[in-house]
């Protein structure tokens, strides 16, 4: 597995832009990875130093269109916290 496989994309949400302030990172990863798997895979492609990872598993919701029902996928969330003396990652910089 390389780097670019276990991260997906960053989560962009307002509860995850609170977060930037405290150097935490949220970011949509591969169900099979584990923490060190990702903090190895944050440090190489950004450049920082990770303190710390906390994983979450979302659950797929039902969604109706019309009178159909489907489901969207699970997936999983990662919430990476860098270390005091790591810069911050750019990317959600330009963001706030």
């Amino acid at each position: 597995m390389q780097a670019h496989d276990i991260i997906i994309r960053p989560v962009i949400t307002e509860k995850s832009m609170l977060g930037l302030a405290m150097k935490k990172y949220t970011f949509r990863v591969m169900k099979e990875a584990n923490k060190v798997e990702i903090a190895k895979a944050v440090e190489e492609i950004f450049g920082v130093k990770v303190d710390k990872v906390r994983t979450l598993n979302v659950r797929g919701r039902e969604r109706r269109r019309g009178r159909t029902i489907g489901r969207t996928p699970s997936w999983k969330k990662a919430i990476v916290k860098l270390k005091e003396d790591s810069k911050g990652i750019e990317f959600f910089d330009t963001i706030v």
